[in-house]
């Protein structure tokens, strides 16, 4: 999602960023150098020597972490620059985002993609205890040093400002999507029938998560909803990868109708989003605002209707009540989860208009717009 703002922001301005070794993706890796330089029209991409241990390996994850910024902090402080942007990867960037613009006397962005300490404790990674304690002292200072905080959707920015922070230094920038352009003569894009095939099962109803399998997610309910489900024909399929997967397939073992599929490639995504009858978002209760799913925008593009399984609070629940194109579930509540969706199984004309309007409320968050609002917030800061 970083690389998704940096084109148009460099169309406007030199951008420096300061990263480390590809880990998130198994098939990409880099060999180790102190740092590397690459060059673009007007990015330049500073690679520091971390670690790049995969992302399943959650314990020595922390080790790329912490190599990460023990290298960028050094390098970050001679690099010439106008304000500062941080995210949340690693998930104390906004600290160490905030230390060096303190240092550097510039202004500082934070953008929060995920919200921590708060993701940490509500996922269990990290125990209540003295280390959370001193993270959220940190973290709020981060937040007040910060000139402005970009946050993902609405139910993040009640979060942040409950811990303190003015409304008016906080802009919702969604993550978006890319919409193609409207051409009647081009023809719709060719979906592969083997991945619709593969997905589908022979199944005649396919609820269909595609996306990271990390700990945000209500993913007992989804199971027992799942099970529940089985003799209505209904399958629950899980494409994607995640710290969460190996236990899910643990407790899903037996269940004929739930199934796990790996990541398809970039170039089959449109073929995966089309096989689904309904798709399925969740977060689990207590990280409303703290985690906020981005691939909502891709399902909307693709018109597909969707099953929220969490608190109504949740942004992608309040826009799918909102705009028509989902449906919420309680995520401790496994049998308001099959309520839904055998209503919607007796109502094929609901599901339709909810495609609909998923479709009509894909053109409001068009990428392009949001990428607006981003350097716009970003030149705002300068100027404040």
């Amino acid at each position: 999602m970083a690389a998704a703002f940096v084109e148009p922001l460099a169309a406007r301005h030199d951008v420096a960023i300061v990263c480390g070794r590809p880990s998130y993706d198994p098939t990409e890796r880099r060999p180790w150098h102190l740092w590397q330089q690459e060059r673009t029209n007007n990015v330049r991409v500073i690679r520091v020597g971390s670690t790049d241990y995969p992302r399943t390996q959650m314990t020595r994850r922390v080790l790329n972490y912490l190599s990460y910024v023990a290298l960028c902090v050094p390098r970050a402080l001679f690099v010439p620059c106008d304000v500062v942007l941080a995210m949340t990867d690693p998930p104390f960037q906004g600290i160490v985002g905030a230390f060096v613009a303190l240092l550097k006397r510039k202004p500082y962005v934070y953008n929060i993609r995920d919200m921590y300490p708060d993701m940490a404790l509500g996922g269990s990674l990290v125990a209540p205890g003295l280390l959370s304690r001193i993270w959220e002292l940190l973290h709020r200072w981060a937040l007040r040093r910060a000139t402005r905080v970009i946050v993902l959707g609405d139910d993040m920015r009640a979060r942040i400002v409950a811990k303190g922070i003015p409304s008016e230094r906080i802009s919702t920038v969604r993550d978006g999507t890319e919409l193609a352009p409207v051409d009647a003569a081009a023809p719709p894009a060719a979906v592969d029938p083997h991945v619709v095939r593969a997905i589908r099962g022979g199944f005649k109803f396919v609820l269909l998560h595609a996306g990271n399998l990390g700990f945000y997610g209500a993913w007992s309910t989804l199971l027992s909803g799942a099970r529940q489900l089985a003799p209505d024909g209904v399958s629950l399929v899980f494409v994607g990868d995640g710290a969460q997967r190996a236990q899910l397939e643990r407790e899903a073992a037996g269940a004929a109708n739930i199934r796990f599929l790996p990541f398809f490639p970039a170039s089959k995504v449109p073929s995966v989003l089309a096989a689904g009858d309904l798709h399925v978002i969740t977060v689990k209760r207590g990280l409303e605002g703290v985690v906020v799913p981005s691939k909502l925008y891709g399902i909307l593009a693709a018109g597909r209707p969707i099953l929220v399984v969490a608190s109504r609070e949740t942004d992608a629940a309040s826009l799918g009540a909102r705009r028509g194109f989902g449906l919420s579930a309680d995520p401790d509540e496994p049998e308001e989860m099959v309520a839904v969706v055998r209503t919607l199984l007796q109502e094929p004309a609901r599901l339709q208009s909810m495609a609909a309007a998923a479709r009509g409320a894909a053109r409001d968050y068009d990428r392009a717009n949001e990428s607006i609002n981003f350097i716009t917030t970003i030149e705002e800061s300068v100027s404040r």
